[in-house]
């Protein structure tokens, strides 16, 4: 898969988390079920294996998003932000006046957006391939797209029959 278990800067599900962290306005980052299955007892946190009718090992659930220690799985990648709301308001909020402590004071209302979620959307789906496209590049090489796609064309025949989700 793509992504690393053993070097931490290089785990998919961190640097997806940190590229979503980076956006703006963004305050959480979820990988999965992440903060649910936080609250799971183990046995009900991880993903069962089986095989199915055709003998591909598959997951019963979708539950670490798509991510295995660090590494993709093969799985859907489910990745989530929460964003805070926009610091622009139409009421006047309390401050303080760093020259005058005596003073009292309001942050000046200069504009109101109505919401910026759709923008950050479009922004995190571009994030997200950028990391991609970067992990891509680790794990496949090349020094063109044909070399890269040769790569990747070789690494998907090595996976034994039994293992392909595809």
């Amino acid at each position: 898969g793509l992504g690393s278990h053993v070097h931490w800067d290089r785990r998919l599900d961190a640097r997806l988390a940190g590229a979503l962290m980076s956006i703006q306005a963004i305050k959480g980052v979820e990988v999965g079920d992440g903060f649910e299955t936080a609250r799971r007892r183990g046995s009900a946190a991880h993903d069962e294996m089986e095989r199915d009718e055709a003998g591909v090992i598959r997951r019963r659930t979708g539950r670490a998003g798509g991510t295995e220690g660090g590494m993709s799985s093969g799985g859907l990648l489910r990745v989530r932000a929460a964003m805070k709301p926009i610091s622009t308001v139409p009421r006047s909020l309390d401050t303080v006046d760093v020259a005058d402590p005596d003073a009292e004071a309001k942050a000046i209302h200069q504009r109101s957006d109505v919401c910026a979620v759709p923008a950050a959307g479009v922004v995190a789906e571009a994030m997200v391939a950028l990391v991609l496209a970067q992990a891509c590049l680790e794990k496949f090489g090349g020094d063109s797209l044909g070399e890269t796609r040769r790569n990747f064309e070789s690494y998907l025949a090595s996976i034994p029959e039994g293992m392909r989700t595809w």
